[in-house]
């Protein structure tokens, strides 16, 4: 009971000398905090007015090469070279294919240079990443919740912040259609090259066909035969979509992306199916007399088969291949804006920054705080000269001496 007394005492009495530093200093701490306050304020107020203007913009709907081979859309529409693998799992976003469009080298000198940065900054002297710097610290990019992209660009003038956030929209569909330009061409260049063997092949097989049957006297193929084409053809089908959407994935993600390692396992399989039922070894052809193996067919029978399936093959092909192509055609051609503007910046009537009542709130509390800072410590200062005078005298004598050395060195020096 005694303890519990002697405590309560001992932080009242600590409560009272607190109390009685800050009464005994008070006219110091007033003058200091109002001081530091005043000033801090004073040139919030009289400080050059920055404004901020922003833009807000979407990404454009759009349909996807990629999204017309079967199990490629959500790939497609998911994966983003700046998420690299993580995009897979994480949902990623047209938007950060914008952040690193307005963040880039060529976008950010061009605008330094249409507007004259370096003047507009009075940095005509300086290194231009200095620049840089400032025009990176005057700008912010920030993606919505709700998956727009806001740009937001500070100026001195409120209507030439306004012409650089809407010049960065501008540069920012411009770049984004040629890099979706660009790559629709590599699109189509490589499904150009497929359509054009398909349409060889063809030529050639039913120029074939043609001299066979003229040799042969042969107008239809047996119910028999024509069964196993069509079990073939489906297989060869598969197998070449697989070809085209595993060259497709390593021209776009490259070869040891997961998805382009699947595709290929899928392809390698799909070729192991046909090796074995033109081979006769296939479980299917045991158990089903309609499908014969090509090895026990006539001599006659098996060359006009052959023939007939590589026709079937390739016209299921350009079954496939065509609307394909037209569709990179469309893509390559196509000059639409990739990115919505939902808001266009407009020139700003108050000033951003700097904000007068920020500036008094944070100079109060930190004068407030250092100058507590500074009445304790001299306080407690005065106290261990009082306790411990010679300790007292000899911290602040090699304190003057050393201060004393340093002045002497700056003079020497000037």
């Amino acid at each position: 009971m005694s303890g519990q007394l002697e405590s309560k005492q001992n932080v009242g009495n600590t409560f009272f000398e607190f109390l009685a530093v800050i009464i005994q200093y008070r006219k110091f701490l007033f003058l200091f905090v109002f001081v530091i306050t005043v000033g801090a304020t004073s040139y919030a107020l009289l400080a050059p007015r920055w404004y901020m203007a922003s833009a807000s913009v979407l990404p454009a709907e759009k349909t996807d090469l990629l999204s017309t081979l079967s199990g490629l859309s959500g790939l497609a529409k998911g994966f983003s070279a700046s998420k690299g693998l993580a995009a897979l799992t994480s949902g990623n976003s047209e938007s950060d294919k914008y952040l690193a469009i307005l963040k880039s080298a060529t976008v950010t000198d061009d605008v330094i240079t249409k507007f004259d940065l370096r003047k507009e900054y009075d940095l005509e002297n300086d290194f231009y990443e200095k620049v840089v710097k400032e025009w990176l610290s005057n700008s912010s990019l920030e993606i919505q919740d709700e998956g727009n992209l806001t740009i937001s660009v500070f100026d001195k003038d409120p209507q030439k912040a306004a012409d650089m956030a809407n010049y960065l929209v501008t540069k920012l569909n411009t770049i984004n259609t040629e890099l979706n330009v660009t790559n629709a061409k590599a699109n189509r260049e490589f499904v150009e090259k497929r359509y054009n063997q398909s349409m060889n092949d063809i030529t050639h097989l039913e120029s074939e066909m043609r001299k066979f049957q003229e040799a042969y006297g042969l107008i239809a193929v047996p119910q028999q035969l024509e069964a196993t084409v069509k079990s073939m053809s489906g297989i060869y089908v598969e197998l070449y979509k697989k070809e085209v959407e595993y060259n497709v994935l390593k021209q776009t993600y490259g070869v040891d992306h997961p998805s382009a390692i699947n595709s290929k396992l899928e392809m390698d399989e799909l070729q192991k199916k046909i090796n074995k039922l033109n081979s006769g070894s296939d479980p299917s052809q045991k158990e089903v007399s309609l499908l014969i193996p090509f090895k026990k067919a006539p001599k006659l029978g098996n060359e006009y088969l052959k023939i007939y399936r590589n026709l079937e093959i390739q016209y299921k092909i350009l079954e496939f291949i065509q609307p394909l192509y037209e569709q990179a055609k469309i893509e390559e051609v196509r000059n639409t804006p990739s990115v919505l503007v939902l808001d266009h910046a407009k020139p700003a009537d108050r000033k951003s920054k700097p904000k007068g009542s920020i500036y008094a709130m944070v100079s109060f509390v930190s004068s407030l705080l250092l100058g507590l800072f500074l009445v304790f410590f001299k306080e407690l200062f005065a106290r261990f000269k009082l306790q411990d005078p010679e300790k007292h005298s000899f911290i602040t004598s090699q304190l003057r001496s050393d201060l004393s050395k340093i002045g002497f060195k700056k003079k020497a020096k000037s």
